[in-house]
């Protein structure tokens, strides 16, 4: 189905694609593989409008990518995903300057942080990595309506493997907290979103995609121990022997080839990995989809916890 595969990069997966007078908005673009996004999208001539918590690092951000792409359409957008407050301030400001969205890179994340809430009582990474994600895409979804190339990509990992989503306990009120359980629900949430998203606005012409970038060595592990580190590595080593981390430019291909594939015209609600699409699968450890990931009725539960919990609604 794919021309494309797990050592492809951004440049190779956007090579010969025109991409001017295009907006992509990218959260966690300040660094790692949202600020490759970036790059990789403002050489191909889109606008793209990179949102991050700290302006000073996305200036940097902002000054590395001209470094390489002298005449990058770029903006900026100062954005907390642990606050809604922040989001809904932020999109705000987004759809007053940016009316048309044409593509959506729900880029940024946290992993294995320690036992944190955020602004509004989210346990930290459903709340980041999910909750945020969802009111943003809420209040940016009359901009992607007005936009032409409509696509929604939602970071999820490998991880989601890790663990279902607990609807009886979300937010660790009552279980002993875990990390790694939280890092797999909150990317399970990711893939049901993205079922979510497409169960309602595919009929608009409006496609969603989850994408696993694959093993990167970027800041999302800055709160993990070494020995949690170590935990890790045996884990990875014993359910994929042959584990090889990807460069940046490699793991944020998948996001880019999501954005764009033609293969991928007209269809959505999907989960990818390296530039193409997962068989569904709930014994392979080295890769694939889980089946819970990708259940209708699971999308269909979470869509109304998380409407219940951000306050967040969609144009309906």
């Amino acid at each position: 189905m794919s021309d494309f595969g797990w050592a492809s990069t951004t440049d190779e997966v956007l090579a010969g694609k025109d991409l001017s007078g295009r907006t992509v908005f990218i959260t966690g673009a300040n660094s790692g593989l949202g600020q490759e996004t970036a790059r990789a999208f403002a050489a191909r001539g889109a606008h793209v409008v990179m949102a991050g918590r700290d302006q000073a690092k996305l200036d940097a951000a902002v000054a590395a990518i001209r470094a390489e792409v002298a005449d990058a359409q770029l903006d900026t957008l100062t954005l907390d995903l642990t606050s809604l407050e922040s989001i809904r301030a932020a999109t705000s400001r987004a759809r007053q300057q940016f009316p048309a969205i044409d593509l959506l890179i729900n880029n940024a994340g946290v992993m294995a942080t320690p036992f944190l809430h955020t602004q509004d009582g989210f346990e930290m990474q459903l709340g980041t990595n999910h909750f945020g994600h969802f009111a943003l895409t809420a209040e940016l979804m009359p901009a992607i309506e007005r936009g032409s190339l409509r696509r929604i990509v939602n970071l999820s990992s490998r991880g989601h493997h890790m663990a279902p989503f607990d609807f009886d306990d979300p937010n660790f009120v009552h279980r002993p907290y875990n990390p790694w359980a939280s890092y797999g629900q909150s990317k399970t949430a990711n893939v049901l979103f993205t079922v979510g998203l497409e169960q309602r606005f595919a009929v608009l012409g409006i496609h969603a995609y989850a994408v696993h970038p694959g093993g990167i060595d970027t800041n999302l592990d800055r709160h993990m121990t070494e020995e949690m580190r170590e935990g890790l590595m045996q884990r990875i080593a014993k359910s994929d022997p042959g584990f090889r981390f990807k460069t940046i430019p490699q793991g944020a291909a998948t996001s880019c080839w999501a954005a764009t594939a033609e293969e991928l015209e007209g269809r959505g609600g999907v989960y990818c990995e390296d530039c193409h699409v997962a068989e569904v699968d709930d014994e392979r450890r080295d890769g694939g989809v889980r089946s819970y990931a990708l259940n209708p009725s699971f999308a269909e539960r979470l869509w109304k916890l998380s409407e219940e919990l951000t306050g967040a609604r969609f144009p309906s």
